[in-house]
């Protein structure tokens, strides 16, 4: 059966190449008093900065900075970000950049209304009631986090990365523009694609009841990427690649093909405690994590859909033997990552051991049910998170 379930998406989408025009307009819809949140210097490079800030003078509002935005965003960014906006009265946060920046811009808006440590309502996974409004830029092709309602976020002190997830942090209106994804350097395409290819098998890889069409629509999409990152890494100035990227991105994780059954989020559990442990892009890790994760979760409950996957997104001929079927699509989605997106494929490639994989692992049960086991695709214990670990090492 499949479980019952509410879908709501109000995130309002301006999609193609004007879409940073309608900026202005949309401004004064939702405050006086903006905030706007970005990383570094690229957008100011590549001009995306000086088309904001034209727009935000069109709008007539008051606009105030905060940058600094890191690849995996930190908590004491957002706890600053949420002090200024009480202090100087912020009513509304434009964020530009990946998603680390909107992620950031997210914890602003969700903790500048509440007085407590942003940080415990980030670790209780707070359904707040009410956020400043946000508005949102994305600058590539990744997270999809400018149409949901989570944000991640890395607690340095402690070495927690967690995600909230709240209705309350939804941004209100996103403006997307392929071209503002021209610039993204071949190594971070390939690190979003293999986020976004992660995002949709986190959701397929389940063997619980659920839509055909919507099992068809998730195959669609994994295909999309697996044809197009590569030609985006070629050329970045794609502009068909870029925008099926951008697309794609967004309904891997706007909470439309996950409705009906539960979701584990197994390799982000893992792959969470390797970037707050070490300074790894989050898609490179999912990368080097998932095909070990697939292989280790492998037996005969789960090469049913694992040869489905082989046949269906990975074009590996359909056997009657399925867990051999199988065994070639995780084979073929490792190539992929290694040739078509060059990527390392194994944590000692990038400099890593074993030393920390136990307390990763104690930290990654974080995410477990009230039994101790982390459930999903594959019941995972402790140590089976640990042998995930080592397997992909």
């Amino acid at each position: 059966m499949v479980d019952p379930f509410i879908y709501c998406n109000p995130t309002k989408v301006y999609f193609g190449h004007d879409a940073m025009s309608h900026i202005h307009e949309e401004l004064p819809r939702w405050g006086k008093n903006v905030l706007l949140v970005y990383g570094g210097g690229s957008i100011k490079e590549s001009g995306i900065y000086d088309k904001v800030v034209d727009e935000i003078r069109k709008a007539g509002v008051s606009a105030y900075e905060i940058s600094g935005v890191k690849p995996n965003p930190e908590l004491p960014l957002a706890v600053k970000g949420a002090r200024f906006c009480r202090e100087a009265g912020i009513d509304l946060i434009l964020a530009v950049g990946g998603g680390s920046v909107i992620d950031t811009a997210k914890v602003i808006a969700g903790s500048a209304l509440y007085e407590g440590d942003p940080w415990e309502l980030v670790k209780s996974r707070a359904q707040i009631s009410r956020a400043l409004p946000l508005l949102a830029i994305p600058t590539m092709a990744a997270t999809g986090s400018e149409m949901n309602s989570c944000a991640v976020i890395t607690n340095p002190d402690t070495h927690e990365k967690l995600g909230w997830t709240t209705e309350a942090l939804r941004p209100k209106v996103s403006f997307l523009d392929p071209k503002n994804t021209f610039t993204v350097p071949p190594a971070q395409t390939a690190f979003g694609s293999a986020d976004i290819l992660s995002h949709i098998l986190e959701v397929y890889l389940n063997r619980a009841e659920g839509f055909d069409a919507m099992d068809g629509f998730m195959e669609s999409m994994m295909r999309s990427v697996i044809r197009w990152a590569p030609l985006a890494m070629a050329d970045g100035a794609n502009e068909e690649a870029r925008a099926n990227l951008l697309w794609d991105s967004e309904w891997a994780i706007n909470d439309l093909i996950d409705r009906g059954h539960s979701v584990s989020w197994s390799c982000h559990a893992l792959e969470h405690e390797l970037s707050a442990f070490y300074p790894v892009p989050h898609g490179l890790g999912l990368a080097i994590l998932t095909p070990a994760f697939m292989e280790y979760v492998l037996n005969e409950d789960t090469a049913p859909r694992l040869a489905r996957f082989a046949a269906r997104v990975m074009g590996v001929k359909e056997g009657k033997n399925e867990m051999k079927t199988a065994r070639k699509g995780i084979k073929k989605l490792r190539k992929f990552f290694r040739k078509a997106l060059s990527l390392p494929g194994s944590l000692s490639e990038i400099g890593m051991d074993d030393a920390l994989f136990e307390d990763m692992a104690a930290h990654a049960m974080a995410w477990k049910g009230e039994d101790g086991i982390l459930h999903g695709f594959s019941p995972l214990t402790e140590e089976d998170l640990l042998a995930i670990y080592r397997k992909a090492l």
